[in-house]
């Protein structure tokens, strides 16, 4: 009998499985991106400048590591590739193609180098502990407005996901009507993160986040002593979170709330650097929900890196496809909420209240 090319007859699957024609495999070039750009494309291509780069490889490299064999990807391209997803949001075969390799692998490398990025958080996103520490944060708070006591400005943001699928996607829809993680972050003047919670539904409520926070079981066990948090409104009032009064009368509660929103500005401000640098987490995640912590994570630890070594943020990317401008996308992530706690707290509670009094108006 004839024996076609697709019209076989096998004595066994196994040679029915032999006969398969398959795709030959493609070696793509691979680009070496870290000699080919001066400094100025590189840090526009990759949002982080050679040097700091370097750094953060020699920190993970070691979760990098394959056996030199069947043209296997190094650390560096690895660290390229993912900073390019960083730094665009696209889909992963466009970074595979990028970079030089196919979409699955694109897709293993991009969450192997997230994962050992977002395991440098003890390292870099650290809350003040110490007394000194405490002081410090309190000194650096206290010249932006005099405001006294504050370690740490604390707000949420959102980044855009795609829809997680199951009974439960719909959680993460946010009031605006996109999927999203509702991210807390608390940072000190410099606009450094000292604290992020990234695993809450778009759903949630700030203050249900911080409710259940470790932070906040820290604060209600007195490790800070006396000092607070600045918040907006939608949080209430506790003797360690500060929020703005709603109806300022007096000339002291008009200079409180001036003190206070100066004094909790840097978040705002960490927030647009934070995804100015990173545009993917103002584009959007397209991977899945879990991959989508430790990316959050890890661009907060790669933040935190670039502040502490004084790197500027870099010129936007000319390449970058944004849908909108960067102020409305950076408005995209600020998702007001209804106040759920102005119906059941007082004007201002005692702390708030002798604090306004006895400090503020003496400043008068």
């Amino acid at each position: 009998m004839a024996r076609g090319m697709y019209n076989l007859i096998f004595e066994d699957e196994s040679d029915e499985e032999d006969a398969i024609v398959r795709r030959p495999r493609w070696m793509r070039d691979r680009s070496d991106y870290f000699e080919m750009y001066d400094e100025e494309d590189f840090k526009i291509h990759f949002r982080l400048s050679k040097q700091s780069t370097m750094f953060v490889l020699e920190l993970i490299e070691n979760q990098l590591q394959f056996p030199e064999k069947n043209m296997s990807v190094s650390p560096m391209n690895q660290l390229l590739a993912t900073l390019r997803f960083y730094a665009t949001g696209c889909n992963q075969l466009t970074i595979g193609d990028y970079a030089g390799f196919s979409k699955p692998t694109a897709h293993r490398i991009i969450h192997r180098v997230s994962s050992a990025i977002a395991s440098l958080r003890p390292q870099f996103i650290k809350f003040p502990e110490t007394m000194e520490e405490l002081n410090l944060a309190q000194r650096d708070f206290y010249a932006i407005a005099k405001f006294p006591r504050a370690i740490g400005a604390m707000d949420c943001t959102h980044v855009k996901i795609q829809s997680p699928g199951g009974n439960n996607a719909e959680f993460y829809r946010n009031r605006k009507g996109y999927f999203s993680v509702n991210v807390q972050v608390i940072c000190n003047t410099k606009l450094e993160i000292t604290d992020i919670v990234a695993r809450w539904p778009g759903s949630s409520h700030d203050s249900t986040i911080f409710n259940n926070s470790n932070r906040r079981a820290c604060f209600e066990r007195g490790e800070y002593g006396d000092s607070v948090l600045l918040v907006d409104a939608g949080y209430a009032c506790r003797s360690y979170l500060m929020p703005p009064l709603d109806n300022p009368r007096s000339p002291q509660e008009h200079l409180f709330n001036e003190s206070q929103i100066r004094s909790r500005n840097p978040v705002e401000r960490t927030f647009g650097c934070w995804k100015r640098r990173f545009p993917v987490l103002s584009l959007g995640l397209r991977v899945s929900l879990e991959h989508s912590f430790a990316i959050i994570v890890a661009t907060g630890v790669l933040h935190n890196i670039l502040r502490q070594t004084g790197e500027e943020l870099p010129p936007d990317d000319p390449n970058l496809n944004l849908h909108l401008p960067w102020q409305q996308l950076l408005e995209e992530g600020n998702v007001q909420q209804n106040n759920e706690n102005a119906n059941r707290r007082p004007r201002y509670d005692s702390v708030r209240h002798l604090l306004i009094e006895n400090y503020f108006r003496s400043l008068l």
